[in-house]
């Protein structure tokens, strides 16, 4: 039996997973979770505590966008079976040029995080934004404290990894908006997959995961 934990995008909750299913036979999944950083937490540390949710030896780690950095960097801390990411990067050469100039000028943090607290109230007035995407928000994304989401914007844009691990596989769907393909390097290509795929595209992962996690 190989136990597979999954982790979500930035703030999402793990219900982004609620279509994955896997053989049970050969598989048990493991729900990970966003928990509050502590002030000034750098990410090492951060999952270093994260590892409380991890309760069995070698195990498979799935991370999605910024749950792939993640599942990543855990990767460093403790020994790991598989390491699989999803709508993610490898390491910041595949960050698009918007989010490079972001890096280098600090201009994240400029952004009013404080806002998203409070989505319910200001998606009332929502203009030109599909019903559908503001639905999916709301359904989705749990972890939208300020303190959280500038922590996550920061940790993001300032990852040190300048080279991809070489045991890690990168799943990337062709038309993700967050991470063009062409900044992609050495990935399975998702036809039509974007950055929401692991919801909208979920039955393609139950096809395919399994024998992704056994590298046949």
């Amino acid at each position: 039996m190989k136990h597979v934990y999954l982790m979500p995008g930035m703030a999402a909750s793990p219900l982004i997973f609620e279509y994955i299913e896997l053989p049970k036979d050969r598989f048990e999944i493991h729900l990970m979770d966003w928990i509050n950083p502590e002030k000034k937490e750098s990410l090492p540390d951060y999952c270093t505590r994260l590892l409380e949710q991890i309760k069995h030896v070698n195990p498979v780690l799935i991370g999605v966008s910024f749950g792939g950095i993640i599942v990543q960097e855990i990767s460093k801390l403790i020994a790991v079976e598989k390491v699989i990411i999803i709508s993610s990067v490898k390491c910041v050469a595949e960050f698009p040029r918007r989010m490079r100039i972001c890096r280098k000028t600090q201009l994240h943090r400029l952004l009013p995080t404080r806002l998203m607290e409070n989505f319910e109230g200001i998606s009332k007035y929502a203009v030109g934004v599909a019903p559908k995407k503001i639905e999916l928000y709301q359904k989705y994304i749990h972890m939208n404290n300020r303190v959280y989401l500038d922590w996550a914007l920061d940790s993001v844009m300032n990852w040190s990894q300048e080279e991809p691990l070489d045991y890690v596989i990168h799943i990337h769907g062709e038309k993700d908006p967050i991470f063009p393909i062409k900044y992609i390097k050495n990935c399975i290509i998702v036809p039509g997959g974007t950055h929401v795929m692991i919801i909208n595209r979920f039955r393609w992962f139950n096809e395919n995961l399994p024998e992704i996690i056994d590298g046949k």
